[in-house]
């Protein structure tokens, strides 16, 4: 929650500065991507998505990509490659990203597309689902 209560503070400064945004949990963007095939929307969405000023992607690297994930990813970020702004908020540090994206000729090319003039942000301190839970430091999972 810390991730999504900072997204959602940084997608509602964007919006009221009449910038467009869009937040996805990355599986749900792949998610819709798969179902956008298969209706014959792919492209509509493609477009979509690389207007949007801001595109927030949450939950990265929970999951190692598919191989469709990767070309899916490729498309995004090429298109939005130096003219809009895309935030990725991860648990998993950016040196094994690489990694988890898999296939190495695709990775290299969404990590260029991705990391070029990245700002680098690291966060510390306790989870804000820990912070603003209900639950006592006892009752939570060590």
């Amino acid at each position: 929650m810390a991730a999504f209560t900072g997204l959602r503070t940084v997608g509602h400064a964007a919006c009221l500065r009449d910038y467009r945004v869009r937040y996805y949990r990355l599986s749900r963007l792949f998610l819709e991507l798969t179902q956008a095939k298969a209706d014959g929307s792919y492209s509509k969405l493609l477009k979509q998505l690389s207007r949007v000023d801001v595109l927030l992607l949450d939950d990265w690297g929970l999951e190692p990509l598919q191989q469709a994930q990767r070309h899916d990813l490729m498309e995004i970020l090429d298109d939005r490659h130096g003219s809009t702004s895309t935030i990725v908020i991860s648990q998993l540090p950016t040196d094994q990203w690489y990694v988890g994206i898999g296939d190495n000729t695709l990775a290299d090319a969404i990590l260029d597309r991705l990391m070029h003039n990245a700002h680098d942000i690291k966060l510390q301190g306790e989870s804000m689902r820990k912070v603003m839970g209900q639950l006592t430091d006892g009752e939570h999972l060590q």
